[in-house]
């Protein structure tokens, strides 16, 4: 099986885990987890471990986080290091809406080389300034 795995500070990977079900539909094999105010890295990794306790070495895993060597994304590796799903892992950092909507839909048609390419572009794409033109404010518009 091919697990998508979402990790957070605060409350963003069970957000955005929560938004991306609305989209796709509740998927057993997406997982998400935080490092909230009140844990410390040892209390991470404890609630870390039981969330991933029955993915088996043969399974695949795509991890999502939220920023680049943050304690979620470090702990949660270390974890997934000593069950021996690393080599069989996709990480990426600065996890939105259509890099995750799109791993959820695409993670299994695709193939690895592929997923990335495909994960990246949407993760980059959607990013993006929305521009309001002051001068359309007018009450004739409404």
């Amino acid at each position: 099986m091919k697990y998508i795995i979402m990790v957070s500070h605060g409350e963003l990977a069970q957000g955005l885990h929560s938004a991306v079900k609305m989209m796709v539909g509740d998927k057993p094999e997406i997982l998400s987890y935080s490092l909230s105010e009140s844990m410390g890295t040892n209390d991470f990794a404890e609630g870390f471990k039981e969330l991933v306790k029955d993915i088996q070495s043969s399974d695949e895993v795509i991890v999502l986080c939220d920023i680049l060597g943050g304690s979620p994304l470090t702990t949660s590796l270390s974890i997934l290091s000593d069950k021996g799903l690393l080599k069989n892992a996709l990480v990426f950092t600065g996890m939105n809406m259509p890099l995750a909507i799109t791993a959820a839909l695409m993670k299994d048609t695709l193939d690895k080389e592929m997923l990335i390419e495909t994960l990246l572009s949407e993760g980059k794409e959607g990013i993006s300034q929305f521009k309001l033109d002051a001068d359309d404010d007018s009450e004739e518009d409404i």
